[in-house]
């Protein structure tokens, strides 16, 4: 599995997973491209694998994609930071294959 997950973006998720009593959930990311604009858009939950899913375990928590979201979830670092005029911190999906990608500055 080509997606990876920061450190941060773990500790929320399995966080998550305790509030909700979800913690022996796997988590789902899936991506749709939309096909006007190109752009790519993310989804993520709890979920029971599937025999055909993609799996993998990093920092503690199960990922599983399904195949149709796997070429472009590839090379996907997924996030937890705070946005400049953002109060919260969210998760973000770091995608060299969605032309809306732009490159955090260091």
């Amino acid at each position: 599995m080509s997606i990876r997950i920061t450190k941060e973006a773990a500790a929320q998720i399995v966080t998550s997973a305790k509030h909700s009593s979800m913690e022996h959930q796997a988590l789902r990311i899936a991506a749709q491209r939309n096909q006007s604009t190109g752009s790519i858009t993310y989804a993520m939950g709890f979920d029971e694998p599937h025999d055909i899913d993609t799996a993998s375990r990093q920092h503690g928590v199960e990922i599983i994609i399904a195949p149709m979201s796997a070429d472009l979830l590839s090379g996907v670092v997924l996030d937890y930071i705070m946005i400049d005029g953002e109060t919260e911190k969210q998760f973000v999906f770091l995608n060299p294959n969605d032309p809306d990608f732009v490159p955090p500055s260091s």
